[in-house]
């Protein structure tokens, strides 16, 4: 058996070249330390397990859904290089360069288990959304932690060597040059992921803030949760707008700042909801995300604004989902909102998807694409349980009604480029139209508003591409022809697509001048 006294004497046999070289202040001691774990590869290979299991553990337990938060991901980052080093310094030997990630990989994927969404659950490579999902869900996580931990591990097996364990494998010139590029990569990414998030001040024509103007990112208790808002405008005595993105977990912040045309004239609001985007960390618990809760919160979104600003009234205009969501508030506290303003108005979800469902499968048919149609067939119909199967679908509307004036830099993911957007934003961005469509879609699926909202007490707008899909153009008209109003006016954007407001911003803004115009002044007159 070996005892301690046989371990310290064989360390004061060691080479003068291997046992000298540690000079630091505690080093003897670390390699007295260290000596029995060397002795017995076992008990390496047991410490480094410990490690990254405990790490994995802790990780699963705290951040289910990987790092989330600027600040989750450089203390991952830190942590996996801490235990690669100590994984690598306990084992002395290459072999923790596998054992340690596959060990975290494993007892996170086990800690987590019960965490729902596509960027967490299931692996599915065999589709676009699936590779997309699997990216930013667990391919972020990788890239921030795998790394890290690979330069510690090759640095704590150099350092095993420095402290004179025997057969200490060297990386050797070409090793150091690897793991000196992953070193500078983790440090750059690191760099981007700690840049905060910003947007710029109005400017005067001084070039200096304009005194009066507002310009922040605010991140405000909304049903419990923080949820972010920028807020942007020329004057804060100015009428307010609230933008409600498209989605489910869609965001448009990048999209608004592409054309600050509104901002002369109203108080610019854009709310990252639930779940999406800057306010992705609100996300779970996800049984408590809900429509009416969606619905609660743009309710407490607008009364925040009202009175923050002192306004009896603002402005909603919705995009997409977002024309959901407003339409639902705005008919439930009409008494809160100067008008309402629908943009890529949906309807009847379920009516559109199978409309997209017959136009992508006649497409198909049409063009020879015979595994897309075949896949259409297979799956049926919408609706899906599964919202990445909508992919087949869904995604291919650009390939059937194209239109020359679609501008991709106003779409995803082009929109996430901006500095309102932090690194861990912009990759949120992407989870959020996962995770939150995943649990909000399926509710959305027995709404029909030509049937639940015949009656608006608003006025209502509704501005259409010339371009929009028969799957929401159709259904929009009916809608807007049968319901009841105080007044309604529908515009037409010629060469627009879904994102009217986006594909025209002058026209738009122009369009909201007039409605503000049209109803802002009579409110004020009435007060």
């Amino acid at each position: 058996m070996t005892t301690t006294e046989d371990l310290e004497t064989a360390a004061e046999q060691l080479p003068p070249v291997m046992a000298q070289p540690a000079t630091a202040p505690g080093a003897g001691g670390l390699r007295r330390v260290l000596a029995p774990v060397w002795a017995d590869r076992r008990l390496g290979v047991a410490n480094a397990v410990m490690l990254a299991a405990g790490f994995g553990l802790f990780s699963a337990l705290l951040t289910p859904r990987g790092p989330v938060t600027t600040g989750q991901a450089l203390v991952a980052m830190a942590v996996a290089l801490i235990v690669g080093t100590g994984a690598g310094l306990a084992t002395g030997s290459r072999w923790s360069l596998l054992i340690t990630p596959v060990v975290f990989a494993a007892v996170f994927e086990l800690g987590r288990i019960g965490t729902s969404g596509p960027t967490v659950d299931g692996i599915h490579l065999d589709s676009l959304l699936g590779s997309i999902a699997f990216s930013v869900g667990r391919g972020v996580h990788g890239i921030l932690v795998f790394i890290p931990m690979l330069v510690g591990s090759t640095f704590g097996i150099w350092l095993a060597g420095r402290l004179g364990r025997r057969a200490t494998p060297a990386p050797g010139p070409a090793g150091w040059i690897i793991v000196g590029l992953l070193a500078v990569g983790v440090a750059v990414i690191a760099l981007s992921i700690a840049r905060p998030a910003s947007t710029a001040p109005i400017l005067g024509t001084d070039g200096e803030p304009l005194a009066g103007s507002v310009a922040e990112l605010v991140a405000v208790p909304i049903g419990d949760h923080d949820q972010t808002l920028m807020i942007r405008g020329r004057s804060v005595d100015g009428p307010v707008l609230l933008y409600l993105a498209g989605g489910p977990g869609g965001t448009d912040i990048g999209a608004l700042r592409a054309d600050t045309t509104l901002e002369e004239h109203f108080v610019v609001v854009t709310w990252d909801q639930r779940g999406a985007g800057k306010s992705y960390t609100a996300l779970d618990p996800i049984d408590t995300l809900t429509l009416d809760q969606a619905v609660a919160d743009a309710i407490e979104v607008t009364n925040y604004l009202r009175e923050r600003f002192d306004e009896e009234k603002v402005y909603i205009v919705g995009n997409s989902w977002g024309t959901t969501l407003g339409i639902l508030a705005a008919q439930q506290h009409p008494e809160m909102v100067h008008a309402y303003v629908g943009t890529g108005q949906m309807v009847s979800q379920r009516e559109t998807d199978v409309m997209f469902w017959e136009d992508t499968l006649a497409w198909a048919d049409r063009t020879g694409k015979t595994g897309l149609a075949e896949k259409l067939r297979s799956n049926g119909p919408p609706p899906y349980d599964d919202v990445t199967r909508y992919e087949y679908a869904t995604s291919h509307e650009h390939d059937w009604n194209t239109y020359a004036e679609f501008d991709p830099e106003t779409e995803m993911p082009a929109i996430l480029f901006v500095p309102e957007y932090t690194w861990m934003d912009r990759i949120n961005g992407f989870r959020g139209f996962f995770d939150s469509a995943a649990v909000l879609y399926p509710q959305l699926q027995d709404i029909d508003f030509r049937v639940d909202v015949p009656r608006l007490d608003v006025p209502l707008y509704m501005v259409v591409g010339e371009h929009e899909a028969r799957g929401r153009a159709v259904l929009a008209d009916e809608w807007f022809n049968l319901v009841e109003a105080p007044s309604k006016e529908r515009v037409v954007f010629a060469g627009a697509g879904h994102r009217p407001h986006f594909d025209r911003p002058a026209l738009f803004a122009e369009v909201m001048t007039r409605v503000l115009a049209d109803t802002y002044v009579e409110t004020a007159r009435g007060t």
